[in-house]
Protein backbone atom coordinates (compact mmCIF):
# COMPACT_ATOMS: atom_id res chain seq x y z
CA UNK A 1 0.00 0.00 0.00
CA UNK A 2 1.27 3.48 -0.87
CA UNK A 3 2.36 5.56 2.08
CA UNK A 4 0.63 8.84 2.80
CA UNK A 5 2.92 11.86 2.59
CA UNK A 6 3.09 14.74 5.07
CA UNK A 7 4.41 17.79 3.21
CA UNK A 8 5.44 21.12 4.73
CA UNK A 9 4.87 24.05 2.38
CA UNK A 10 7.31 26.97 2.18
CA UNK A 11 6.14 30.19 0.52
CA UNK A 12 9.06 32.20 -0.78
CA UNK A 13 8.94 35.89 -1.70
CA UNK A 14 11.79 38.32 -2.35
CA UNK A 15 14.31 36.00 -0.74
CA UNK A 16 12.34 35.35 2.45
CA UNK A 17 9.74 32.87 3.62
CA UNK A 18 6.34 34.46 4.15
CA UNK A 19 2.90 33.53 5.45
CA UNK A 20 -0.49 35.18 5.51
CA UNK A 21 -4.16 34.40 5.06
CA UNK A 22 -6.08 33.83 1.87
CA UNK A 23 -3.00 34.17 -0.36
CA UNK A 24 -2.19 37.58 1.14
CA UNK A 25 1.27 36.54 2.28
CA UNK A 26 2.78 39.56 3.96
CA UNK A 27 4.35 38.23 7.16
CA UNK A 28 8.04 37.38 6.86
CA UNK A 29 8.98 34.33 8.92
CA UNK A 30 12.65 33.79 8.09
CA UNK A 31 14.95 32.40 5.43
CA UNK A 32 14.45 29.24 3.41
CA UNK A 33 17.78 27.56 4.11
CA UNK A 34 17.39 27.25 7.90
CA UNK A 35 13.84 25.96 7.46
CA UNK A 36 14.98 23.30 5.02
CA UNK A 37 17.74 22.18 7.39
CA UNK A 38 15.21 21.86 10.22
CA UNK A 39 12.79 19.86 8.10
CA UNK A 40 15.62 17.53 7.10
CA UNK A 41 15.53 16.28 10.70
CA UNK A 42 11.76 16.00 11.13
CA UNK A 43 10.73 12.94 9.12
CA UNK A 44 9.06 14.90 6.34
CA UNK A 45 8.29 13.00 3.16
CA UNK A 46 8.61 15.94 0.79
CA UNK A 47 8.92 19.73 0.78
CA UNK A 48 7.01 22.17 -1.39
CA UNK A 49 8.76 25.47 -2.15
CA UNK A 50 6.65 28.07 -3.95
CA UNK A 51 8.05 31.34 -5.29
CA UNK A 52 4.80 33.27 -4.96
CA UNK A 53 6.02 36.49 -6.58
CA UNK A 54 7.58 35.04 -9.74
CA UNK A 55 4.43 34.99 -11.88
CA UNK A 56 3.23 38.46 -10.84
CA UNK A 57 6.69 39.85 -11.54
CA UNK A 58 6.83 38.16 -14.94
CA UNK A 59 10.01 36.24 -14.24
CA UNK A 60 11.16 32.68 -13.94
CA UNK A 61 12.37 30.93 -10.80
CA UNK A 62 15.69 31.89 -9.20
CA UNK A 63 17.66 28.88 -10.39
CA UNK A 64 20.84 29.73 -8.50
CA UNK A 65 18.96 29.93 -5.22
CA UNK A 66 17.00 26.75 -5.98
CA UNK A 67 20.28 24.98 -6.69
CA UNK A 68 21.73 26.13 -3.36
CA UNK A 69 18.62 25.07 -1.43
CA UNK A 70 18.37 21.71 -3.20
CA UNK A 71 21.96 20.88 -2.29
CA UNK A 72 21.01 21.12 1.40
CA UNK A 73 17.61 19.43 1.08
CA UNK A 74 17.73 15.72 1.82
CA UNK A 75 14.07 14.99 1.06
CA UNK A 76 12.23 15.24 -2.28
CA UNK A 77 11.82 18.90 -3.24
CA UNK A 78 8.85 20.14 -5.26
CA UNK A 79 9.25 23.67 -6.66
CA UNK A 80 6.79 26.06 -8.26
CA UNK A 81 6.40 29.68 -9.30
CA UNK A 82 7.11 31.28 -12.65
CA UNK A 83 6.97 28.00 -14.60
CA UNK A 84 5.83 28.98 -18.11
CA UNK A 85 7.59 26.57 -20.46
CA UNK A 86 9.13 23.14 -20.81
CA UNK A 87 12.48 24.87 -20.52
CA UNK A 88 11.41 26.19 -17.10
CA UNK A 89 10.64 22.65 -16.00
CA UNK A 90 13.95 21.37 -17.38
CA UNK A 91 15.92 24.12 -15.66
CA UNK A 92 14.28 23.47 -12.27
CA UNK A 93 14.91 19.73 -12.51
CA UNK A 94 18.54 20.42 -13.41
CA UNK A 95 18.78 22.79 -10.44
CA UNK A 96 17.76 20.00 -8.09
CA UNK A 97 13.97 19.95 -7.96
CA UNK A 98 12.44 16.48 -7.95
CA UNK A 99 9.03 17.74 -9.13
CA UNK A 100 7.77 20.96 -10.65
CA UNK A 101 4.46 22.70 -9.96
CA UNK A 102 2.60 24.19 -12.91
CA UNK A 103 -0.37 26.45 -12.29
CA UNK A 104 -1.16 29.69 -14.12
CA UNK A 105 0.57 28.81 -17.39
CA UNK A 106 -1.55 25.70 -17.80
CA UNK A 107 -4.69 27.78 -18.39
CA UNK A 108 -3.22 29.49 -21.43
CA UNK A 109 -0.83 26.76 -22.54
CA UNK A 110 -2.40 23.39 -21.81
CA UNK A 111 0.20 21.68 -23.94
CA UNK A 112 2.78 22.62 -21.32
CA UNK A 113 1.52 19.86 -19.02
CA UNK A 114 1.58 17.30 -21.82
CA UNK A 115 4.99 18.31 -23.14
CA UNK A 116 6.55 18.28 -19.67
CA UNK A 117 5.01 14.90 -18.85
CA UNK A 118 6.20 13.36 -22.12
CA UNK A 119 9.70 14.75 -21.79
CA UNK A 120 10.34 14.24 -18.08
CA UNK A 121 7.63 11.85 -16.91
CA UNK A 122 4.26 12.49 -15.30
CA UNK A 123 5.78 11.82 -11.88
CA UNK A 124 7.65 15.14 -12.20
CA UNK A 125 4.58 17.21 -13.03
CA UNK A 126 2.38 18.56 -10.24
CA UNK A 127 -0.61 20.60 -11.42
CA UNK A 128 -1.81 23.14 -8.86
CA UNK A 129 -5.45 24.13 -8.52
CA UNK A 130 -6.19 27.23 -6.45
CA UNK A 131 -9.95 27.48 -5.93
CA UNK A 132 -12.36 29.83 -4.24
CA UNK A 133 -16.11 29.80 -3.73
CA UNK A 134 -17.71 32.70 -5.60
CA UNK A 135 -20.66 34.88 -4.68
CA UNK A 136 -23.07 32.32 -6.10
CA UNK A 137 -21.59 29.57 -3.96
CA UNK A 138 -19.84 27.86 -6.87
CA UNK A 139 -16.22 26.75 -6.81
CA UNK A 140 -13.96 28.46 -9.34
CA UNK A 141 -10.30 28.04 -10.27
CA UNK A 142 -8.03 31.06 -10.03
CA UNK A 143 -4.69 31.84 -11.66
CA UNK A 144 -1.85 34.24 -10.88
CA UNK A 145 -1.64 33.54 -7.15
CA UNK A 146 -5.40 33.70 -6.70
CA UNK A 147 -5.87 37.12 -8.30
CA UNK A 148 -7.38 36.07 -11.64
CA UNK A 149 -10.64 34.17 -11.87
CA UNK A 150 -10.67 31.74 -14.76
CA UNK A 151 -14.36 30.84 -14.93
CA UNK A 152 -13.34 27.16 -14.83
CA UNK A 153 -14.80 24.76 -12.27
CA UNK A 154 -12.24 22.69 -10.29
CA UNK A 155 -13.63 19.23 -11.02
CA UNK A 156 -13.63 19.76 -14.78
CA UNK A 157 -10.17 21.33 -14.60
CA UNK A 158 -8.78 18.48 -12.51
CA UNK A 159 -10.06 15.98 -15.05
CA UNK A 160 -8.54 18.03 -17.85
CA UNK A 161 -5.18 18.20 -16.07
CA UNK A 162 -5.18 14.44 -15.60
CA UNK A 163 -5.97 13.94 -19.30
CA UNK A 164 -3.12 16.28 -20.24
CA UNK A 165 -0.67 14.13 -18.28
CA UNK A 166 -0.27 15.65 -14.80
CA UNK A 167 1.03 13.16 -12.26
CA UNK A 168 -0.75 14.67 -9.28
CA UNK A 169 -2.77 17.68 -8.20
CA UNK A 170 -2.04 20.17 -5.42
CA UNK A 171 -5.48 21.43 -4.36
CA UNK A 172 -5.84 24.62 -2.30
CA UNK A 173 -8.97 26.43 -1.12
CA UNK A 174 -7.81 30.04 -1.27
CA UNK A 175 -10.00 31.44 1.50
CA UNK A 176 -8.83 28.74 3.91
CA UNK A 177 -5.14 29.37 3.31
CA UNK A 178 -3.32 30.26 6.54
CA UNK A 179 -6.46 30.17 8.69
CA UNK A 180 -5.73 26.93 10.61
CA UNK A 181 -9.45 26.12 10.33
CA UNK A 182 -9.07 22.86 8.43
CA UNK A 183 -9.17 21.90 4.78
CA UNK A 184 -12.22 22.28 2.57
CA UNK A 185 -13.35 18.66 2.80
CA UNK A 186 -16.22 19.03 0.33
CA UNK A 187 -13.92 20.38 -2.36
CA UNK A 188 -11.34 17.69 -1.61
CA UNK A 189 -13.89 14.90 -1.85
CA UNK A 190 -15.32 16.21 -5.12
CA UNK A 191 -11.96 16.57 -6.84
CA UNK A 192 -10.42 13.36 -5.48
CA UNK A 193 -13.41 11.29 -6.58
CA UNK A 194 -13.28 12.79 -10.09
CA UNK A 195 -9.69 11.79 -10.91
CA UNK A 196 -7.47 8.76 -10.50
CA UNK A 197 -4.20 10.60 -9.87
CA UNK A 198 -3.14 11.60 -6.33
CA UNK A 199 -4.56 14.80 -4.88
CA UNK A 200 -2.63 16.70 -2.21
CA UNK A 201 -4.78 18.62 0.27
CA UNK A 202 -3.55 22.15 0.97
CA UNK A 203 -4.89 25.31 2.54
CA UNK A 204 -6.15 25.53 6.11
CA UNK A 205 -4.59 22.66 8.08
CA UNK A 206 -4.58 23.46 11.79
CA UNK A 207 -4.33 20.08 13.48
CA UNK A 208 -3.44 16.45 12.97
CA UNK A 209 -7.17 15.70 13.00
CA UNK A 210 -7.64 18.03 10.02
CA UNK A 211 -5.10 15.96 8.11
CA UNK A 212 -6.89 12.75 9.02
CA UNK A 213 -10.20 14.16 7.81
CA UNK A 214 -8.68 15.23 4.49
CA UNK A 215 -7.25 11.77 3.93
CA UNK A 216 -10.58 10.18 4.72
CA UNK A 217 -12.16 12.60 2.23
CA UNK A 218 -9.92 11.23 -0.52
CA UNK A 219 -6.61 13.07 -0.32
CA UNK A 220 -3.48 11.05 -1.03
CA UNK A 221 -1.18 13.45 0.84
CA UNK A 222 -1.51 16.45 3.13
CA UNK A 223 0.39 19.74 2.93
CA UNK A 224 0.61 22.37 5.64
CA UNK A 225 2.38 25.68 6.14
CA UNK A 226 1.11 27.79 9.06
CA UNK A 227 0.41 24.71 11.17
CA UNK A 228 4.10 23.84 11.22
CA UNK A 229 5.29 27.47 11.41
CA UNK A 230 3.04 28.88 14.14
CA UNK A 231 2.12 25.95 16.39
CA UNK A 232 4.05 23.31 18.33
CA UNK A 233 2.85 20.60 15.95
CA UNK A 234 5.43 18.79 13.82
CA UNK A 235 5.46 16.52 10.76
CA UNK A 236 6.86 13.67 12.87
CA UNK A 237 4.00 13.85 15.36
CA UNK A 238 1.50 14.24 12.52
CA UNK A 239 2.66 10.93 11.11
CA UNK A 240 2.48 9.24 14.48
CA UNK A 241 -1.08 10.49 14.92
CA UNK A 242 -2.07 9.28 11.45
CA UNK A 243 -0.45 5.89 12.02
CA UNK A 244 -2.39 5.51 15.27
CA UNK A 245 -5.57 6.03 13.24
CA UNK A 246 -4.76 3.41 10.65
CA UNK A 247 -3.21 5.60 7.96
CA UNK A 248 -0.13 4.08 6.28
CA UNK A 249 2.81 6.43 6.64
CA UNK A 250 6.55 6.09 6.32
CA UNK A 251 7.76 4.96 9.72
CA UNK A 252 8.88 7.88 11.86
CA UNK A 253 12.10 7.45 13.79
Amino acid sequence: MLKVRVIPTLLWKDGSLVKGIGFDSWRRIGAAMPAIKVYNTRDVDELVLMDISATSEGRGPDLAEIDALARECFVPLTVGGGVVSVESVRDLLRAGADKVIINSAAYSTGDLITEAALRFGSQCVVAAIDALRDEAGQYMCCARNGTQRTGIEPIAWAQRLEALGAGEILLTRIEFDGTLRGYDLDLMAQVASAVSIPVIAAGGAGSYADMLQALRAGASAVAAGSMFSFTEQTPREAKRFLAEHGIPVRTAS
